[in-house]
């Protein structure tokens, strides 16, 4: 049984909002309650991270610094704050194992800890990526375990998938179609009334969780097969002497090309969820024939791209042992401060084999994240000097307005300068008209 009136009583301040994890996709959503003038919570484990917000600091600068100083968002990482609380988003990562099974540990930590603290009429909504069946299945159990309450009697849930693009400055939080699923059609009513208060076009409701919940893996399994698709003819090509980019800019050129580049897949979302679907296909005695084989193209660009690079040097009659490169980008993608799961690192790693220590640039990342995360040394752009080999691994704006002269200036005065850009973010013809050799992915 729900609240009576929750909806109104959430819209007129009189019951709090609750968000549970504070990174790229639950601090845009409390930022963008607040805003909206409705009292809410932004609870998050971590204390340092906690205090940034605090101090007015977006370490995502996902809303940047402005926003966080100014937004009405109660930070916390007491969880007792949270008995306040009548309606809870949990939007934590859910990252895959080593062997390319599930994590659930976060979405279980911050059930228990909503059950801890969960009040009897309240409603519980799901924006971490899961497989079907996980948020009835797994979170559910726990919920009334640790509230001593039952859902419907108690409490109920919901399911809207998080569709955040990190960086992405054009396709926002508000403007982006949000799937909204509940435990009942009271419930589906609520959670679809007090999302459509700050999403400006609208939510888009499901039957049920686990629709919902397959609508998440399944767009980004879908990306993620596309862009292998796209990987696997950059190898071939690349064996043809054949230019990939000029390819598909000539396909772009029909109506229903789809507009896919090859690339490094990374991150939290595309290099992780087809892996949530299959665990689950697997469990149900289907064994992926796409989606895995995609998975295995797109995990072994990085070493491609780094082989590429080594076969590269070698051509020009440089030691690849001796040869100082750098390496241009670490986060997963472009314009965002996010290194989790970045393949960028399984070029470094590749490199590491052959006894390359690279040197690595990039002006978003955090550089006690990467040392943390792949013992990597981030270096400042005045120690790029005197270098053979520029991989330009991640397409940041700061890259693209690189002048040719700026570029010329990281190198050696030598005719054997090689740029290896994987994005292909630069013209190739007045590189090599500039003494460049230059490779592309």
């Amino acid at each position: 049984m729900i609240k009576n009136d929750l909806f109104e009583r959430v819209l007129k301040g009189k019951e709090k909002i609750a968000v549970i994890g504070l990174g790229y996709v639950g601090m845009p959503i409390a930022v963008e309650f607040a805003k909206k003038g409705l009292n809410v919570i932004g609870f998050d484990t971590n204390f340092e991270k906690i205090q940034l917000y605090k101090k007015g600091i977006d370490p995502t600068r996902e809303v940047g610094d402005d926003a966080i100083s100014n937004t009405k968002v109660y930070f916390t990482s007491n969880e007792s704050e949270l008995k306040k609380a009548a309606f809870f988003i949990v939007a934590v990562p859910t990252p895959v194992n080593n062997d390319h099974t599930p994590d659930l540990a976060p979405v279980i930590s911050a059930s228990h800890i909503v059950g801890r603290n969960l009040s009897k009429g309240s409603i519980v909504v799901y924006e971490s990526t899961v497989y079907p069946g996980c948020t009835e299945d797994v979170c559910v159990p726990i919920l009334e375990k640790e509230s001593s309450l039952k859902i419907f009697d108690g409490f109920e849930i919901g399911y809207s998938p998080e569709r955040i693009n990190p960086g992405d400055s054009v396709h926002r939080l508000h403007n982006i179609k949000k799937i909204v699923s509940g435990s009942s059609a009271e419930s589906l009513r609520i959670i679809k009334n007090i999302y459509d208060i700050i999403i400006d076009v609208g939510t888009y409701p499901v039957s049920n969780i686990r629709t919902a919940e397959a609508i998440k893996v399944v767009e980004n399994s879908q990306r993620d097969i596309n862009i292998a698709f796209m990987n696997e003819l950059a190898m071939v090509f690349d064996k043809m002497n054949i230019d990939t980019n000029e390819v598909v800019d000539g396909m772009n050129t029909k109506w229903n090309a789809l507009g896919f580049r090859p690339g490094l897949v990374g991150g939290h979302c595309i290099g992780v969820d087809p892996y949530y679907f299959t665990y689950q296909a697997e469990k149900l005695g289907y064994h992926s024939q796409i989606i895995l084989n995609g998975r295995i193209v797109n995990d072994s660009m990085g070493r491609f791209v780094a082989d590429s690079t080594i076969k590269e040097l070698i051509k020009v009659g440089l030691a690849p042992a001796k040869a100082k490169i750098a390496i241009f980008g670490i986060t997963f993608k472009e314009n965002c401060p996010d290194t989790r799961n970045s393949k960028v690192a399984d070029i470094i790693n590749r490199f590491r084999e052959y006894n390359i220590n690279p040197i690595v640039f990039d002006p978003w990342a955090n550089s006690a994240d990467t040392m943390k995360e792949y013992n990597v040394s981030l270096s400042n752009i005045n120690d790029l000097k005197d270098i053979d080999c520029a991989v330009f691994a991640v397409s940041h704006d700061d890259f693209k307005k690189f002048s040719l002269e700026t570029i010329n200036g990281f190198f050696k005065d030598t005719d054997k300068k090689i740029i290896i850009d994987v994005k292909g973010i630069y013209d190739a013809d007045s590189l090599r008209k500039n003494s460049f050799v230059v490779w592309r992915l």
